[in-house]
């Protein structure tokens, strides 16, 4: 069969670092690798070229369009279902991604035949052998089809993570980035993680535990990537030490060198100080580390599994082994004015090389959604608007109107003061700063836009 396989251009969000981690479709790339042997496939990506996609349609002709979506591009993905269907609706469309996980229903369309809760070799293959003899399929684990209602025989399961077929996206490689890093590739050696904090959709996703890749298919993945930058996208990279030492006998026994660029958690950093510092000797040189909060209670409440002492020692640690901190928090919506003021002071003392925010976000389907049920202010199917970036829960202590103020002058107060500017430019250029202050000005635009709506 002839597959299309496509990106959706993504919805413009006035956030300051969103531009800065567009990343390349690694989802799309393991379903080339799931479906190469038997299928005739093409990577589209329209967040890398633009074009028409019905010009598309009528130059490859596809049997199949499958598309990847992600949490806010709800309506993207459905326009792009619903074109592919103008132009013949006898191609069948297929859905995939963290919004067909997280809410399949938002995708159960006329223009939409099915919808990949989770994808696996087995499942997607059962699918296409059926779809190839021209069969409506039967319901297949994972796979809500409209032929059988959008039911499906299993609710649950994990993406399959295979090696993905980079090639399939050689002629955007050059595009793909992580903030400033670029080209950079994305890649994982685990699913799971057991630090299961109260907001968090990774583990929700994944699994309470950890699930880790075999070393030797993380060795084989790391020695076929030719990009110099490798963001290694495991919920919390860093806290088996083990698994780090093996790594760094790997580079360092095949003289492996990258960048690379990881998540890690305050206690997974502390737990293993040696074996990162070598590590940070064989090419580890950014961490993103979530800080969260500034208050001990929330930290508890969140279920972080660490205190702000620990956040302080790890800040320490960091800064004396030379490993840059892209630090992220969550914006209460019980702070008062008081406690924003005491935010940006905090900020200040851990002195990260570059801190991000965003207010706290309960999306919908999950535990902390039905915790603010009562204070959620964004419906359900209002999908743009669950972009980390869009106040969602009212405020307790301050008219919304004030809180979008106090996110703006938080937002000032790291461009200017929190976020080291020569660390920047030193590292990522002049550019951007140009476009750090460009995403800046969106998001005071969207914001006075936000404060001044009826509904405020």
């Amino acid at each position: 069969m002839k597959i299309l396989l496509l990106r959706t251009a993504r919805i413009k969000q006035a956030i300051t670092l969103g531009e800065f981690m567009y990343s390349e479709p690694i989802g799309l790339e393991m379903v080339y690798t799931m479906l190469e042997e038997k299928h005739q496939i093409e990577i589209i990506d329209l967040m890398s070229e633009d074009i028409d996609l019905q010009d598309k349609l009528k130059d490859y002709q596809p049997q199949v369009v499958g598309i990847t979506s992600l949490c806010i591009d709800v309506l993207a993905v459905r326009n792009a279902a619903e074109t592919v269907k103008r132009y013949n609706p006898n191609i069948i469309t297929v859905v995939g991604g963290t919004q067909a996980f997280l809410d399949s229903e938002a995708f159960f369309t006329a223009s939409i035949d099915h919808v990949m809760k989770y994808t696996t070799t087995e499942n997607i293959n059962q699918l296409y052998d059926y779809l190839e003899l021209g069969e409506n399929p039967p319901m297949i684990d994972g796979i809500c089809s409209k032929v059988n209602g959008f039911e499906t025989t299993s609710q649950w399961g994990v993406n399959e993570y295979v090696h993905p077929n980079r090639q399939s996206t050689t002629k955007y490689r050059k595009n793909y980035s992580y903030f400033g890093y670029q080209p950079a590739a994305i890649m994982g050696t685990a699913q799971g993680c057991s630090k299961v904090c109260k907001f968090c959709l990774r583990w929700r996703m994944e699994g309470a535990t950890e699930n880790y890749f075999p070393m030797d298919f993380v060795k084989e993945e790391i020695r076929s990537i030719k990009e110099e930058h490798i963001m290694i996208f495991d919920n919390d990279f860093l806290h088996n030490g083990e698994r780090l030492k093996e790594l760094c006998d790997f580079l360092e026994s095949e003289k492996i060198n990258k960048n690379f660029i990881c998540y890690a958690s305050v206690n997974g950093i502390l737990k293993n100080k040696e074996v990162i510092k070598r590590f940070k000797k064989l090419g580890l040189s950014t961490v993103l580390v979530g800080y969260e909060t500034f208050k001990e209670e929330e930290l508890k409440n969140y279920e972080k599994k660490s205190s702000l002492q620990d956040n302080y020692e790890t800040s320490r640690y960091l800064k004396e082994t030379g490993i840059d901190v892209w630090a992220s928090f969550m914006l209460n919506p019980d702070w008062s004015i008081m406690d924003f003021k005491s935010f940006r002071r905090y900020l200040k003392t851990l002195n990260s090389e570059i801190s991000t925010f965003s207010p706290l976000t309960p999306f919908p389907n999950l535990p902390l959604y039905n915790e603010y049920k009562d204070r959620i202010i964004v419906k359900k199917e209002d999908y743009e608007k669950w972009s980390f970036g869009q106040v969602t829960i009212m405020p307790s202590k301050m008219t919304l109107r004030r809180y979008y103020y106090e996110i703006l002058k938080t937002n000032f107060y790291i461009n200017l003061f929190g976020n080291d500017i020569s660390y920047i430019i030193k590292r990522f250029g002049w550019l951007t700063i140009f476009k750090l202050g460009k995403g800046s000005i969106k998001l005071l635009g969207k914001y006075v836009k936000l404060m001044n709506e009826d509904v405020l």
